[in-house]
């Protein structure tokens, strides 16, 4: 998972209104009227909160006949609420811990004298140490917008957009607002 929509979505539940909300329906679904009662605010409000817990997809409604009952989402709250846990160590971007015999191995089977990148490993473990070279190549608390983050890495592959995607899914790197940035080394999977 992307790190700006885990960012988005405790952004968006980090709200009071929307806790006590997202509460409420874990007893059950509600309309507008009825939790607008509950919490003595008024139907917009309310519509504004729902609103915004929609498109972070934590809720989702029905119609019956001229009334519209909002649902909780239990399964996607629970999977946005724990995706922060599983940084660096859920099913597809398991941490590992590699020695630096391995890493030196996979670079020099994988990068040219020159030094550029012969090839994107398949093998996740190899992908991963070639990203983290990559990675090595820009400097911690800058901001690099996305013609910067593309000359850094066409000096090493003509693919650099694909480079540039798993550097952002692998956690090396975010992007938020059209720039790039290195994540704390912490949240890298090797």
């Amino acid at each position: 998972m992307q790190l700006s929509r885990m960012v988005h979505f405790h952004k968006t539940v980090g709200d009071k209104t929307r806790i006590q909300i997202i509460s409420m329906l874990k007893t059950g679904p509600l309309h507008n009227g009825a939790i607008a009662g509950k919490l003595g605010l008024t139907p917009p409000t309310i519509s504004h909160h729902l609103t915004k817990l929609k498109e972070i997809d934590v809720i989702y409604q029905r119609r019956e006949k001229n009334t519209i009952y909002f649902h909780l989402n239990e399964t996607k709250l629970k999977q946005m609420a724990e995706a922060i846990i599983r940084i660096g160590g859920d099913n597809r971007f398991e941490y590992f811990d590699v020695s630096n015999e391995d890493k030196a191995s996979v670079r020099k089977h994988f990068f040219n004298r020159g030094g550029t990148l012969t090839q994107l490993p398949a093998q996740r473990k190899k992908r991963l140490i070639i990203l983290e070279v990559l990675a090595q190549q820009f400097d911690e608390g800058r901001q690099y917008e996305e013609t910067d983050v593309n000359s850094i890495l066409k000096a090493f592959h003509e693919d650099y957009a694909t480079i540039r995607r798993e550097l952002i899914m692998s956690h090396f790197m975010y992007r938020h607002d059209q720039l790039y940035e290195l994540n704390p080394k912490e949240m890298w999977p090797v």
